[in-house]
């Protein structure tokens, strides 16, 4: 009984040259997507819509515009507890938005030395 060969396998062995290809390319389309990825910018909203939370694709906190009737002097805690929700949200978007197009790109492989998940 022979066995069916994938297509890409010659003799048994895999076509390196054709694989060593394949993994340049999706590296280099990596590499430019995670470029593009860190250069995006994103607004989060919260405290309903009185706190704005600007970040971008490097998790770097660019802004935060805080609406002055939601500053009460007697209740910082509640500003800082809209603070950290935006912040926090704000990291989970760009984190989502990375595994989502990394994903795409990969076919959410999961390959050694590839950064993920972010």
């Amino acid at each position: 009984m022979k066995a069916k060969l994938p297509k890409g396998v010659v003799g048994g062995a895999p076509n390196m040259q054709s694989m060593i290809k394949q993994a340049q390319k999706m590296q280099e389309d990596m590499a430019a997507l995670q470029e593009d990825l860190d250069s995006r910018e994103y607004e989060i909203k919260a405290g309903g819509g009185m706190v704005t939370v600007k970040i971008n694709g490097k998790l770097e906190i660019l802004s935060i515009d805080i609406q002055p009737e939601i500053v009460d002097p007697d209740d910082i805690e509640t500003l800082a507890d809209i603070l950290t929700a935006g912040v926090n949200e704000a990291i989970k978007k760009v984190n989502a938005t990375n595994n989502e197009q990394m994903g795409k790109l990969t076919g959410n492989l999961n390959m050694p030395g590839v950064p993920g998940p972010f």
